[in-house]
């Protein structure tokens, strides 16, 4: 299994067979080169969003239509979009479970907020979330955009994630301190990689703050296109 940072939220796992781009902004990414877009996207077959704010959903569509492969999350958002955008669509809700052809993927409840630009001004479709992606041994937690919450407990009872992407930047998500406090009393993560974190100045710059919460927990500051091995 293979995780590769994209910069900010957006991320390319590759995972019992199928490659997910999870969240993928590369229009404006300011931290992921255009002459990195193509390796990025190469090979992918899933696109799983955690709701609708630009930075997570501005490249879905184009993406979906340019790879031919479906766009998978929230029930409301995906039924929307294949009525009126005409994309392949995965349309599940909280509590559910999909098998991608491998990889099984089940949606989590996150804190955040949601909506999408549009000619009549901001739209909510659907609502924020968070997923637990299994296959090939591991289990991981995608936190989404979130803070701390208590479900996180009942996440770590029913699946047991040992990996943890968590959001971590501040200001619009959690920051380091409180995701190493949500990673610490709920969870028992083997490995924490931190993100949505460094894009911009307004959020937080460095993971230490993570790491020295969290001894005995592998904590990644990983860099932007250079897979991990799992």
């Amino acid at each position: 299994m293979q995780i590769t940072w994209l910069g900010h939220g957006s991320f390319r796992i590759e995972i019992a067979g199928q490659t997910l781009l999870i969240d993928p902004w590369l229009t404006g990414n300011p931290v992921l080169p255009e002459d990195q877009h193509d390796a990025a996207i190469d090979g992918a077959t899933h696109i799983l969003l955690t709701h609708a704010h630009f930075d997570h959903i501005v490249d879905a569509l184009p993406l979906a239509r340019k790879l031919k492969v479906p766009v998978v999350g929230q029930y409301d958002l995906m039924a929307h979009w294949q009525e009126h955008e005409h994309i392949e669509t995965i349309g599940f809700n909280k509590g559910g479970t999909v098998d991608l052809g491998g990889p099984k993927v089940t949606m989590v409840h996150a804190i955040h907020s949601t909506s999408m630009a549009t000619d009549q001004g901001p739209k909510v479709v659907g609502t924020e979330c968070g997923y637990m992606i299994e296959g090939d041994g591991h289990t991981i937690y995608l936190s989404g955009d979130t803070d701390v919450m208590a479900d996180m407990k009942i996440f770590n009872d029913l699946h047991k994630p040992d990996i943890g992407i968590l959001a971590s930047g501040g200001h619009f998500t959690m920051d380091m301190k409180r995701a190493a406090y949500a990673a610490k009393t709920f969870f028992d993560f083997k490995t924490v990689i931190p993100c949505h974190y460094k894009t911009f100045p307004l959020l937080e710059q460095s993971a230490d703050a993570m790491k020295a919460a969290l001894p005995g927990v592998n904590v990644i500051e990983a860099e932007v296109m250079k897979p991990m091995s799992f």
